[in-house]
């Protein structure tokens, strides 16, 4: 897909992502296995979101790994993921407000030591961690629709950004993101957890 194709079906995709996000509120707020304890959920007014922004929906030129090195990721218990880093995806940011960083930048895409057909996760921190969103960074997702070669797009979509579960419960262990995927800017997209 083209950058001229997401142009214009943008208002298609704000539709798709408050949809998910209505889903993932009744989730959250009903569901046996929501990660907000039982006892806060009926005070569960939904989470919080950055407006739908097209910007942080971006186009992403991966390299994938052949022989996909292990990272230990630390994690909110103080043990360590094992992870193989299949991938890094290099973006363009080019933001209208002259407040925000412009530039390249990279995300090194995980998936467990048993690769198989699971999504990419991108775990990252960028300036609004701790501050507009959760201190222990956020996830993403990402899917392709065949198994990734050099020089593949994929979209990544920093508005379907997500809070761990162990942003709502000390019950979980999450794996905090390593240092390769600290971002220096500002991504105002996704979830936010002040």
């Amino acid at each position: 897909m083209s950058d001229s194709d997401d142009a214009v079906d943008v208002d298609r995709w704000r539709d798709e992502l408050e949809a998910k996000r209505a889903e993932k509120d009744e989730f959250f707020a009903d569901h046996p296995q929501s990660p907000i304890p039982p006892e806060d959920r009926e005070e569960f007014d939904g989470l919080d979101y950055f407006e739908p922004d097209s910007t942080y929906r971006v186009s992403a030129t991966a390299e994938v790994h052949d022989d996909p090195e292990v990272v230990l990721m630390e994690t909110t218990a103080g043990r360590e993921m094992r992870y193989l880093r299949v991938a890094t995806l290099e973006f363009d940011l080019d933001r209208e407000d002259e407040d925000l960083e412009d530039g390249t930048f990279e995300l090194a895409a995980y998936q467990l030591e048993s690769p198989n057909e699971e999504p990419l996760f991108v775990p990252f921190r960028d300036k609004t961690t701790g501050q507009q969103t959760y201190d222990g960074g956020r996830y993403m997702e990402l899917s392709s629709e065949r198994e990734l070669e050099d020089g593949d797009e994929i979209v990544v979509d920093f508005n379907i950004a997500y809070s761990p579960f162990c942003a709502f419960s000390e019950t979980f262990d999450c794996p905090l993101p390593p240092e390769e995927n600290w971002l220096e800017v500002t991504i105002p997209a996704g979830e936010r957890f002040e």
